[in-house]
């Protein structure tokens, strides 16, 4: 696909999201995975396998058309948003250890990814993507060299001068918003003739799949003796999943529009979602007998 959105929107987009958070990141924010290694093992679990293959059982109990289930699944491969920080600082959360998931997340997916949606291309056989062959490896090297270079160009300048990066956060924000409802709409427009049967069948598991991944992301870690402000900042990151890279990845990469849907819908449907989500986990909950102690380690 040669469309304006394929080779300028959504590279754009990427761009400036991930330069956002470049911009936010401090060296310690990665170093901080030995002050809690439990909550990034079992977020990082969380993202990797239980959270595709509770998609995987989502897109087959609802009988997704094969286009709409590897949308989907690539959207359950993809690593979290960087819009999760913001709802973990807003709602009580881990805001370092967010910014720590989301970094690291990045680096994990460029393995996960094309495994998981090759996986979904074989699985529901839907013979679609570039000459068919798939989410290759080189491919999603590409796509996620759009997503580390501008990253570590905002470390850089975040580092010479903090100042100028915190007075850029906001603006930056502010753009990256702008152009991915543009990106979003552009993906809508394109699919239009199509868009109220995609709605009625991808809506509803894309909304499932969003309360699913919250709710994995707070309990799971919850039950592994996690902080609760830890817990939250897991189920942002988690939740909260990165619809600017599964589109890139659906348009860009494997030339089809349809495959990018679930993640458009997914990414209107998961900010009021989230927000309710935020709003529950902290008014209900006790804290665990171990909290302080899992809090030091």
């Amino acid at each position: 696909m040669d469309s304006p959105i394929a080779t300028v929107m959504l590279p754009l987009a990427l761009a400036v999201i991930m330069l956002g958070l470049g911009l936010s990141l401090t060296a310690d924010d990665f170093r901080r995975v030995r002050r809690h290694p439990r909550a990034v093992v079992v977020a990082l679990t969380c993202q990797a396998l239980l959270l595709p293959a509770a998609c995987l059982g989502l897109v087959i109990a609802f009988g997704l058309s094969p286009e709409l289930a590897v949308g989907m699944m690539l959207l359950a491969a993809s690593p979290g948003g960087t819009t999760a920080n913001l709802f973990s600082h807003l709602f009580g959360g881990d805001v370092a250890l967010n910014v720590t998931l989301t970094a690291i997340n990045a680096v994990v997916a460029i393995a996960t990814l094309p495994v998981i949606t090759n996986f979904a291309l074989l699985h529901f056989e839907p013979g679609i993507g570039q000459d068919g062959l798939g989410l290759q490896f080189d491919k999603v090297l590409q796509v996620f060299a759009l997503v580390l270079v501008p990253v570590v160009i905002g470390l850089i300048v975040r580092r010479r001068s903090e100042a100028f990066a915190l007075r850029m956060d906001r603006p930056v924000r502010l753009l990256s918003v702008v152009v991915l409802v543009a990106v979003i709409v552009g993906a809508v427009l394109a699919e239009r003739s199509n868009i109220a049967g995609y709605l009625a069948d991808a809506g509803p598991v894309a909304l499932l799949f969003c309360v699913l991944s919250l709710a994995t992301g707070y309990f799971v870690p919850r039950m592994a003796r996690v902080g609760k402000r830890q817990a939250i900042a897991c189920s942002m990151e988690i939740g909260v999943h990165n619809s600017t890279v599964a589109m890139t990845l659906a348009i860009s990469v494997l030339g089809s529009v349809s495959l990018a849907v679930p993640a458009a819908v997914y990414g209107v449907l998961a900010y009021p979602v989230a927000a309710l989500a935020g709003l529950l986990m902290t008014r209900v909950g006790t804290r665990l007998p171990a909290e302080e102690s899992v809090r030091a380690a």
